[in-house]
This record gives C-alpha cells, structure tokens and sequence, in this order.
C-alpha cells in the first residue's frame, strides 16, 4: 500500500498550519451534515470523538534522522520511506512488512508476480506438477549467481529451505515447509535431522519437492521471500550476514555500512543480475521514519521520492490535489485488524469468545472509512482481501463484522455473567504508521457502546510494538495487520491463523479450520476452492481471532519526475521499473 522534488512551491508552516485548520473544519461541517438516523441508537458522542481523533500533529516534528538533505543522495537513487526492520535481514526469519519489502528487492526466487499479481517465472525455468500436486520437478535458468559471485544452484534452494524448518534455528518462516515431507522429523526442538525428505538434488540445474498434501496453489507461493535462495555465507556468521545479506536480485546491499538502524538503508543496482527484472535506477535510499505526517511533508519538500501504502489521514483529503499527476487510490491485497491476545483475563474461552463478539459489532467501520479516511478504505467483510480472483467473499457469520450496538450491548453482558469485566480494553499500536486517529475511534466507540474504559496505547515504533506481539509480553489488544505475500487467500489464512503458522501470534488452533485449508489446498483449481475457504472463513467468524476492520487501498503518492511509476498488485510501487534523471 514518489518523487525526489515536488513540483511546485514547498508549503511554509503557515500554509501547512491554515490548510490543517481548514481540514478539520471541512471534517466538522461533513460530519454534521450527515444524518445518522439510519444507523439504530447510534450513542456515541461523535462531535467528541471526531475532535479526540482529529488532532492533527503538524508535519515537521520529525525524526532527525530523515532530515537527510537530498543533495546527500547519489543521482538516479530512488528515496523510499519505510519502517525499521524489526530484525536481522534474514529471508527465512523476516515476516514483517519494514524488512519483507526490502528483502523483495536484494533476493529473485522461482517466480515473480506481474503488475496484477499474475505469476511470471523467473528462475525457474519449469516448474511441472504430478497429476495431484504433490510431487514437483523445478528447473533453473543456467547462469544465475549471488552478489558475491557464488553460482545460485539448486543446493542453494534446497540448504534455505532446510535451514528455515529446522526446529533449533528458531527461524519465523518455518511454517512455510510444514507440507513438504520430513518437515515433521527436522521441525521440533528436538530434530532427528537437519534435512527434508521431501527435497532432493537431481543436478545443479533441478530438484524436486514432494508435498505430504496435495497443493495446486505451491508454485505461486514460490515468489514470496521465505522460498529464495541462500548462499553459503547465511549459514556462516549469521549476525553479520543478517546485517548486510547477500542475495541474488536486482539490487544489493551498497558498501560498507548500508544499514544505519533508525536511520536509512541502502541498496545499489546489482549489474550482473541475470533476471529480467532489471533496475533500471541506481539505487534504493530507503528512509525509517517515527511519524508518517514528518514522511509526507517530506515527500512535498522533495526529501523524499515514494510513500509507499502509508499516506498518513492528515493528508488522504488532499494528496490527490497535492500530487494530481503522480499519485493513485486504487484497491490492494491487504487488510486490517486488531488483536486480543487470549491469555489476557476476560479473553478465554466461551467468556472470550463473547466478548471479542461483543467488541467487534461495537465498531461502526462505515463511519471511520468515510469520515477519517475519506473512502480509502473499505469495511471489511471477511478477514483476506476482495482484490483476490480465488476469494469468495459470501461467508456465513459476517453479520458480527456490521455495527450493532444493541446485539453488542447483549453480548457483553452474557460474558459479564460468565465473569464481571473490570479494568480497561486497550488497543497497543505504533506511533510512527499513521494509526493514533483510528484506534482512538475505534476505542471511544467500544468504550461509549459497552460502558467500559477502552484507549488507544502508543509505541513509538513499529519494531518496539512488534517486539512486544512476538515475545509474548504484550498486556492490551493490538493492531495488525496482512499485506499478501502472494496473490491468494491462503497466505491470508495458513501464515495467521493455521495451527502454528509463521505469523499465528495469538497461537489460534482450530482443527476444524485447519482441515478446511487443508482440504482447500488439495482442491484441483482456484475455483474448487472457493467454497471451501468460504467454510473456513466462517469458522474464523465465530472465534474472531482476529478482528477484521477494513481493506486499506493503495493511497500512494511519488515525485512527478519519475519516470515509469506504477503501483503493483500489493500496492507498492515496481521499484526497479523506475527512471530517475
């Protein structure tokens, strides 16, 4: 879900300050000339809520360390902003969006995906399935090597993929191999092997992989960044490989120390890369920055060239205007939710399952996407994404997704008779991506609607709010969210919501769900699966281990002097595509 120089005058804090106040009076006066009748005992106090909500915090408190003149930047690099890696950049081991997207540019797997998702092969020169998807030959393309020179072959497939499964090496991505045969032996703490049965070396140039179920869908996870290669050197010093990887894609990681922490990242173009995807810029500058509003005043001065799915809500009035010529609202695989971990008290359980019931139809979704976000979102209707073509969006139980008060209001007193709720519901999210207006929404109107005290809790960065989610520590609900991997369903449900999926971080466990998505994976087309996922879904609606809220779109904005822009399936601009004088 951008430019180095906007064209145009740079707003002075005057400007920046009168059109503010003029947004929040145009929000005011929209607000109040809604009618609300339609939407039963609506009881919040919207007037108090919308002017929590609204504070805008002016551009210009910024991170010092984005104050990077723009002069700093070799020519022809691309400056992107992006969030701190909330780890070491390893392939088998990143799982958030801040590393993943820089990952996707230093690292080209079996197949790459089109503008709209479509699946292209890259190294891989076939890819041939047996007749029930569980035994799959893969050829290379001959002369494909790393940026250290070491020739990218088939071992080096076949090493990650068992270094990533292997219980002891602790690596996030592991769910990924649990269907490839022998995950079982090498994936516990105490592993009887290092390597996967399933996968074996034919020459340097083939291997094949034998599936425990059927799967038509796996050659098109094969482009996310958990199937890339390794070379030798990841399994070596591992912390000084995660600080500075080495991949085999269109770009590499620049001399040096490229990775300033909070700071900025860069990556160069790799010349001897022998896909087709070839970078056509030099370079990638890319920007950590703690407060999205800082990112965009930056994007208007010039100071940066891409914001990429995060234009803040400040700006989502506007942007359109302020880049009429380099900017786009389209529809992307993403979604958003919040979480409630179920070992907080009042979470568990029947008790639990009422109250996230409860909370979830407290939520009028319509009202924040029209009125904080200007329409750049859609109220969910299920927990993918409506951009995806084996998505069914029809599932049974959505009706806990609509507002509700009353039935909200009744839910929560069943649970309180299983157990009185005391203390307050919050919802931790961070500071620096743009969230503080809809989580104080969203928790004005759980707490108006239940009678309770309900707050947003801020963590300055992304990484420390990530932290917390992964060591388990967290005390309070907390944002989250999915931006596809690959362009299916199933990467929304088996990484988030499968029993022990890579990204399951409240430990969801459903053996009927999990049947479902097994069973929808053994179907023979796309279209077979649908009304399975639909199955699956609605079991999903009924525990609510998460809670869907909306689809963000792409709200993306660039400097008007790069050349070939354009956003792809996952709402992010094809980054090597790009021409910059």
């Amino acid at each position: 879900m951008h430019r180095p120089v906007a064209s145009g005058p740079f707003h002075t804090r005057q400007k920046i300050r009168r059109k503010l106040r003029q947004r929040e009076e145009f929000r005011e006066t929209k607000l109040h000339a809604t009618t609300l009748s339609g939407k039963g005992k609506f009881t919040l106090h919207v007037r108090q809520i919308l002017a929590a909500l609204l504070v805008i915090a002016l551009p210009g408190s910024a991170l010092a360390a984005c104050s990077t003149d723009q002069q700093q930047v070799g020519a022809g690099f691309i400056v992107v902003q992006n969030s701190e890696p909330q780890s070491p950049l390893y392939t088998t081991d990143t799982n958030e969006t801040g590393g993943g997207d820089i990952l996707r540019m230093l690292y080209s797997g079996l197949v790459r995906y089109d503008t709209d998702g479509s699946m292209i092969l890259d190294h891989a020169a076939e890819i041939k399935p047996n007749e029930d998807s569980t035994h799959f030959d893969i050829t290379l393309k001959p002369g494909w090597t790393f940026h250290n020179g070491e020739p990218v072959t088939a071992q080096s497939y076949i090493d990650a993929w068992n270094y990533a499964a292997y219980g002891p090496n602790l690596q996030k991505q592991q769910s990924f191999f649990a269907n490839v045969q022998g995950f079982d032996a090498v994936s516990g703490e105490k592993a009887t092997t290092k390597t996967m049965s399933g996968l074996k070396k034919v020459d340097d140039l083939k291997f094949t992989v034998d599936l425990v179920n059927p799967d038509s869908s796996f050659p098109l996870s094969l482009g996310y960044t958990a199937f890339m290669p390794l070379p030798k050197a990841a399994f070596g010093d591992k912390k000084a490989f995660g600080e500075h990887p080495i991949g085999n894609g269109p770009y590499k990681m620049a001399e040096g120390r490229a990775w300033l922490h909070n700071n900025q990242l860069t990556v160069v173009r790799n010349d001897d890369f022998a896909g087709e995807h070839k970078a056509r810029n030099n370079g990638l500058v890319y920007r950590f920055y703690s407060d999205v509003d800082t990112a965009y005043a930056d994007l208007q001065a010039g100071r940066l060239d891409t914001l990429p799915r995060t234009i803040p809500p400040t700006a989502l009035a506007s942007f359109e205007t302020d880049f009429p010529d380099s900017s786009a609202n389209v529809p992307t695989s993403s979604s958003q939710y919040f979480a409630i971990p179920r070992n907080l008290p009042g979470f568990s359980g029947e008790e639990g399952k009422l109250r996230r019931q409860a909370i979830s139809m407290a939520i009028d979704r319509e009202l924040i996407t029209e009125k904080i976000f200007f329409d750049t979102r859609t109220p969910a209707r299920e927990f993918s994404s409506l951009t995806l073509g084996d998505l069914d969006p029809n599932v049974p139980g959505q009706d806990v997704l609509k507002y509700n008060p009353d039935k909200a209001r009744k839910l929560w007193a069943e649970a309180n008779k299983i157990a009185p709720f005391t203390g307050s519901f919050d919802i931790a999210y961070n500071a620096d991506g743009g969230h503080q207006q809809w989580v104080e929404a969203v928790t004005n109107m759980i707490g108006e609607t239940l009678g309770i005290e309900s707050h947003g809790k801020a963590y300055p960065t992304f990484k420390q709010l990530r932290d917390e989610i992964s060591n388990e520590t967290i005390t309070s609900g907390y944002r989250t969210g999915w931006a596809a991997d690959y362009p299916s369903v199933a990467n929304y449900m088996i990484p988030q919501f499968v029993t022990g999926g890579s990204s399951n971080d409240n430990h969801y466990s459903n053996p009927e769900f999990d049947k479902l998505i097994q069973d929808a994976a053994s179907a023979k087309s796309a279209e077979d699966a649908k009304p399975i996922y639909v199955k699956a879904q609605s079991v999903l609606m009924e525990d609510l281990p998460a809670i869907p809220l909306w689809y963000p779109n792409a709200s993306v904005a660039w400097n008007p002097k790069l050349r070939n822009a354009v956003v792809m399936w996952d709402g992010i601009l094809d980054y090597p595509m790009i021409e910059k004088d």
